[in-house]
């Protein structure tokens, strides 16, 4: 199968109705967690990875993708940083403390020296090598049984035409909950590693070896497709500048945030793309305080967030 698209909701709207056109008991598959249908081969080419974000009111992960990809640049694997944004990882851990298939040591090795600095500094050296590759899943996880091992199995950068395009291939892929999140994860590394090349993003691929949706989750998945058209609306741009600095910055006001500490964004000398992360986390774990979301929303920059954040209001807090 391979689907090209614009955007994240063009891609899942061509997606969705194929497997779910495999759903009838003779082309469904018993896996581990449940009955599935699935397409064994499956390759989405998404042309703008900036339309990162489903305008869905189903789809629309805002916080809890943020969350992923910040727990991924923490460069640990710790339970308790993920599990506000993404609760179901609590039944992932085998030590209460720790996921054993958490990406960021995997990215970033145990002193942040990992494998993206070194993909970068490939890339800086030498812009059209085809060795940028950055391996996720390791032989040792299927050496023993382990509740969690990546999906993931590496990530390839490229430079051409002066842009940087990233193929993600995965071994295994839920349609449903876990494609939305890799997609934002992913393409916001490649966008952070395009702006250390001081390049712009190209193009976004992304393979699986089984691209499936759980049955429980086929209605949902139907009713995606129900809502018919969404608007196509990308992330704006992120800075040109040298990001890690400002990285650094979000995850320690992230930090701050959970930790009950009242501080301003505007205060801690980020551009606005930056900030508007901040407000996002203070929105998030604001949780039903209605007047202090409603102070931050009249604060973002990129006022296209408006949906997901009145999304949370409606909710009191849940979204």
């Amino acid at each position: 199968m391979f689907i090209s698209a614009e955007t994240l909701d063009d891609a899942l709207l061509k997606l969705y109705p194929a497997l779910l056109a495999r759903s009838h008991e003779t082309m469904t598959i018993k896996a581990s967690r449940g009955e599935t249908a699935e397409v064994i081969g499956a390759l989405i080419e998404i042309r703008n990875p900036r339309a990162r974000l489903s305008r869905s009111e189903t789809r629309g992960k805002l916080y809890s993708s943020l969350g992923e990809l910040l727990w991924y640049l923490s460069k640990d694997n710790r339970l308790d940083f993920i599990a506000p944004y993404v609760p179901r990882y609590s039944d992932e851990s085998e030590d209460g403390v720790t996921i054993y298939g958490g990406y960021g040591p995997r990215l970033f090795g145990p002193n942040g020296e990992g494998q993206v600095k070194r993909v970068i500094g490939l890339l800086t050296e030498r812009p059209t090598s085809r060795r940028a590759v950055i391996q996720i899943f390791d032989k040792e996880d299927i050496a023993n049984n382990h509740k969690e091992v990546p999906c993931t199995t590496t990530l390839q950068c490229f430079v051409r035409d002066e842009k940087l395009d990233m193929v993600v291939t995965m071994r295994s892929n839920d349609a449903y909950f876990g494609l939305p999140h890799d997609v934002f994860c992913f393409t916001m590394l490649q966008e952070i590693i395009a702006r250390s090349l001081c390049r712009d993003v190209g193009c976004y691929r992304h393979f699986a070896g089984s691209m499936h949706i759980y049955k429980e989750r086929w209605d949902d998945a139907q009713h995606f497709v129900d809502e018919g058209y969404q608007q196509r609306i990308a992330m704006p741009e992120m800075p040109v500048a040298d990001p890690w600095p400002s990285i650094s910055t979000v995850l320690d006001a992230e930090r701050r945030i959970r930790d009950g500490d009242q501080l301003e964004a505007s205060s801690l000398g980020l551009h606005d793309y930056w900030s508007d992360l901040i407000r996002i986390l203070q929105i998030f774990f604001a949780k039903g305080d209605q007047s202090k979301i409603t102070t931050l929303a009249e604060q973002i920059s990129f006022r296209r967030y408006r949906p997901y954040i009145l999304g949370r209001i409606r909710s009191g807090g849940e979204a």
